[in-house]
């Protein structure tokens, strides 16, 4: 039979959406905006770090980073946020979500800035110093994953919840157009100061020795929209559900809700007394109520990151193959720093950002499952439609069809899986669980980023060894890359039938934390229970 919710938390259900909503988003949302960022800053560098450090004598083509270091200055921060996500979103429930949220913020602050700084200057000590600070600013921006999530899905009333996680997690988008534009902003400037010649002109001169100093600049930025929100995530109270049902104080959590809500809330510490189910992580009841559940959300962010890095990562290289950045030898360092940069923002512009407003918009209208569905088909489609005639994409007077078709499958990533695996996981998991179970799903997304980052380097390289980067063996080709993409996103299409629909219903009611259990340990036959499915019924 089901218990009746505590009224702290019906109230939180219930309010109309008020000043601290907003509040709690612009501090949660900013630590996704720098996690942006850092995470894609450096595919806007990578190409300058190798005509920096690994410049050839007399060689036809500009320095490129050797495929172990390229692999390792792209991927590391994906390590460190897959041990971050696990880490933190374990901690988050055990000593709550407040306590970590600073720690997970001042580790970002310190290691973006350390990111451009080096120890030496030759091409093994910046390299391993710049892997190394990346590694824990990933593990930083790893904890933010689980706590940004579960701290705005514990805040928000249950009619615009989803919208509210969602917006948090669109920040995103404006980390990477921010990183974009600072990056056109700063190359245009040291263009116009630090003029040079072409590599084919003169490779010695095509990179000035000012150039060491601009992605170091690109890469610390980052660090101030971190800093300057670290004090207001220092003033949020305590999310009212763990106080209340894991921490067992309603006393607090009335308290610190009618301060947020303006309204006063009875503590009823006699509910408190009737536990809720004390079933473990994993146990045989975890998994029956919430094993599916947890495939479902692990699955679906583990196949959407393949494709998403894989794509976003290494925009520059599908864009050079089609013509759209020049050739590298007919430019200088600077100049290909910005012409990478203008791509990646006019994605950023187009697709990106407004993909993930449309989910803000739709996403308590719809619900999940719906875009999540939408977002997986549309990327399958598109993905095939790029790389079955990959040939005609490559003539000149094609190029501007292949980025549109390109930007809309970024455009139905934003609207589709990319936001709902990360809303989903904060509403469907106990309170007790919600914060962990949300790491180990993003965890499993970020598996997929280091396959999608490391993978593609090797699968897009060109079948034709004449035509291979130097250092690489010989791979399959971008069009058969882009043919394992659009397989991978049908198999999304699959494992999103796991995952049950969250819309318009109370956390408690989607985890099942009402709800007693019988002598048997078994979940009596309510409403509420079977409403946890996963196509909403008419």
């Amino acid at each position: 039979m089901a218990r009746e919710q505590l009224q702290v938390l019906n109230a939180l259900d219930v309010a109309k959406t008020q000043w601290y909503h907003f509040t709690a988003i612009i501090i949660a949302g900013m630590g996704f905006f720098t996690d942006a960022y850092d995470l894609f800053c450096i595919s806007l560098v990578t190409k300058l770090l190798g005509r920096i450090y690994y410049h050839v004598e007399n060689a036809e083509k500009p320095g490129i980073l050797p495929p172990n270091v390229s692999a390792a200055v792209n991927g590391v921060a994906f390590c460190g946020t897959l041990a971050g996500q696990l880490f933190f979103g374990w901690l988050g429930d055990k000593m709550g979500r407040k306590k970590v949220y600073g720690m997970t913020l001042m580790l970002m602050v310190i290691c973006s800035v350390a990111s451009g700084l080096s120890f030496g200057h030759n091409p093994k000590s910046v390299m391993t110093t710049l892997c190394f600070f990346r590694f824990w600013l990933g593990f930083g921006i790893g904890g933010d994953y689980p706590l940004s999530a579960t701290i705005m899905s514990e805040y928000a009333n249950k009619k615009t919840r989803g919208a509210f996680i969602a917006a948090v997690f669109a920040m995103q988008g404006f980390g990477i157009l921010a990183g974009g534009i600072f990056a056109i902003i700063s190359s245009a400037a040291f263009e116009a100061k630090f003029d040079a010649p072409a590599y084919e002109v003169d490779p010695v001169k095509s990179t000035v020795p000012q150039a060491d100093y601009l992605w170091r600049i690109i890469v610390m930025v980052g660090a101030i929209p971190a800093a300057m929100t670290y004090y207001w995530r220092m003033k949020m109270p305590e999310t009212a559900r763990y106080t209340a049902l894991v921490a067992k104080n309603a006393k607090q959590a009335a308290s610190d809700m009618s301060r947020v809500l303006q309204v006063d809330i009875e503590a009823e510490p006699q509910k408190m007394e009737e536990s809720v189910s004390a079933f473990k992580l994993f146990s045989k009841e975890f998994m029956r109520r919430h094993g599916l559940h947890l495939l479902g959300t692990t699955s679906t962010w583990f196949l959407l990151d393949i494709a998403f890095y894989s794509q976003n990562l290494f925009q520059k290289d599908i864009f050079s193959a089609i013509g759209w950045i020049p050739p590298a030898k007919t430019m200088n360092a600077i100049q290909e720093v910005y012409r990478i940069a203008r791509a990646q923002t006019l994605i950023a512009l187009c697709s990106t950002v407004p993909g993930y407003w449309f989910t803000v918009f739709f996403i308590d209208r719809i619900g999940r499952f719906a875009i999540q569905l939408m977002g997986f088909f549309f990327m399958t489609v598109f993905m095939f439609a790029l790389a079955i005639p990959y040939n005609h994409w490559t003539h000149k007077d094609n190029r501007i069809g292949f980025v549109v078709i390109y930007s809309l499958t970024f455009f139905f990533a934003n609207f589709g899986p990319n936001a709902t695996t990360f809303v989903v996981p904060a509403e469907i998991f106990p309170a007790r669980f919600r914060s962990t179970c949300h790491g180990i799903s993003a965890a499993s997304g970020k598996l997929g980023a280091i396959i999608g980052a490391f993978g593609f380097l090797y699968l897009a390289q060109s079948k034709d060894k004449a035509k291979v980067d130097a250092g690489y063996p010989t791979g399959i080709g971008v069009k058969n890359s882009l043919i394992v993409l659009g397989v991978i996103n049908f198999l999304g299409i699959l494992f999103t039938f796991l995952v049950p629909e969250s819309n318009g219903k109370s956390l408690e009611e989607m985890s099942g934390e009402n709800e007693d259990e019988n002598e048997t340990g078994a979940m009596e036959l309510e409403p509420s229970g079977l409403n946890r499915r996963t196509v909403p019924v008419a």
